[in-house]
């Protein structure tokens, strides 16, 4: 999100309340918005299967097919997200731009490649009593959310976040308005109208991408070369997406939760819900998290950066990392402090909420669990971010690797032992991962100066 602090930093000299409500709005919509606008989007398409005209079982089928696709398009592409960000990050920095189009290129040809292999096996393998038209589109979803997670990252990568955001409103607002208007047309027909939405939404963020840059070459592969890939980065992009969807697939394909499979396709109605609204609590504490992070942190990470190369004194380098400290401690209690009142006003609405969406109350208990695993989500993300800022790639990787085998462990377990912990095992995982990054971060502080200098001889 580097860059995004000027805009904050300009709306919070207002001194005023306005401006002050300005910055974390602005910061709210920025941080969370296609994720949000993702998430209603399918809740808005499954109230579609209440109305008239509707077959609940084709809705419930479409569904659980995109929900899986996006959980499978995230995870293979978190293999190139943050290693194509590094790398249009240090083009940018060495001021070669012409690499930059090119190499885009290039990871979007690869990764079609990936979705490819998945789609061909999907039609020949899968469903064989499916309609090829179905099974095509299918694909053609799948390959459409791969593109849209890559050029997602690149255009954020180049500081596009106003235009993200619009575009994504504009794609699933088709997708919901063309799966509405065709959903006569049965399964095919809600995949094609979602389709277009999204189709509408790649196009937008290519003609970003290619007004952005322009090269003599059209396609390059020097992303993938050793001296320009981080496979650190590719494993986190990898296990930080998987560690976030792993408990939903084992809900998904454990027996005792599973409420419908379609092939490899899985649900869970008693999980899947409460998990997507306990996700729409989290946009005030993305906000605060990206107000202190691309505020304060950054002035005082800068700062101390600017006086190890200039050759400021110590107690300058000390005063700035002590600073950086403060702002993360500061925007860690104020998550906390936002989170808990997020979590307990879905608890005093929850109930109203579910009857609304027509769910059982009995969800409520799930609903409030999720919630308080959401918000310690966004605690992690920061302090990821930090790390991230840092340059411990290290780190960052051993903490995904204990989130997505504990998440994954825990979250079996739970299932085993009942409804009753059903959640425990996302919000568990989570709540060790903070509390062992919260301790690397610490001795990472301590030891800041020494291993800066370090780096720098």
């Amino acid at each position: 999100m580097a860059g995004i602090g000027f805009e904050l930093r300009k709306l919070l000299r207002k001194d005023s309340l306005s401006g002050l409500l300005q910055a974390y709005g602005y910061a709210g919509i920025i941080s969370s918005g296609p994720w949000v606008l993702s998430i209603m989007a399918m809740l808005v398409i499954g109230l579609i299967a209440n109305g008239p005209n509707s077959n609940p079982a084709q809705m419930t089928k479409f569904q659980i097919v995109i929900t899986n696709l996006m959980a499978i398009s995230l995870i293979l592409t978190g293999l190139f997200q943050l290693a194509l960000t590094r790398f249009v990050a240090d083009r940018l920095f060495e001021k070669r731009r012409e690499m930059i189009m090119p190499n885009y290129h290039g990871v979007v040809l690869v990764v079609l490649g990936c979705a490819l292999v998945f789609g061909l096996g999907f039609i020949i393998a899968g469903h064989g009593h499916e309609p090829l038209t179905y099974r095509v589109l299918v694909v053609a979803v799948f390959g459409l959310f791969c593109l849209i997670w890559i050029a997602t990252i690149f255009l954020s990568g180049l500081k596009q976040y106003k235009a993200i955001v619009a575009l994504f409103a504009l794609g699933y607002g088709l997708s919901v308005v063309g799966a509405y208007g065709m959903r006569g047309q049965g399964t095919e027909g809600l995949l094609l109208g979602f389709a277009i939405g999204q189709l509408v939404l790649l196009i937008g963020m290519q003609w970003m991408v290619m007004r952005s840059f322009d090269s003599p070459r059209l396609i390059g592969f020097e992303a993938f070369w050793k001296q320009y890939r981080y496979p650190s980065l590719m494993a986190i992009g990898l296990l930080f997406n998987l560690g976030v969807w792993i408990d939903k697939l084992v809900f998904w394909l454990h027996p005792l939760t599973a409420s419908s499979t379609i092939w490899f396709f899985g649900a869970s109605v008693i999980y899947d819900l409460p998990v997507f609204l306990a996700y729409l609590s989290v946009i005030p504490g993305m906000a605060i998290f990206l107000v202190r992070i691309e505020t304060d942190f950054v002035e005082h990470y800068d700062g101390f950066y600017d006086a190890v190369r200039n050759g400021g004194s110590l107690q300058t380098i000390e005063a700035h990392r002590d600073g950086m400290v403060e702002q993360v401690r500061t925007g860690i209690v104020e998550i906390v402090k936002v989170q808990s009142l997020a979590v307990l006003m879905l608890f005093v609405v929850g109930e109203v909420v579910l009857r609304w969406l027509k769910i059982s109350e009995l969800y409520l208990p799930l609903l409030t669990v999720q919630s308080v695993a959401a918000a310690m989500q966004v605690i992690f993300l920061a302090i990821l971010t930090v790390f991230f800022y840092l340059d411990r790639r290290l780190i960052v990787l051993r903490l995904c690797v204990l989130f997505a085998l504990m998440n994954g462990a825990l979250s079996y377990f739970s299932v085993e032992l009942g409804p009753a912990f059903y959640g425990y095992g996302f919000a568990v995982s989570l709540f060790v991962c903070v509390i062992a990054g919260l301790v690397a971060l610490d001795r990472t502080f301590g030891k800041l100066e020494y291993s800066t200098f370090m780096l720098q001889a």
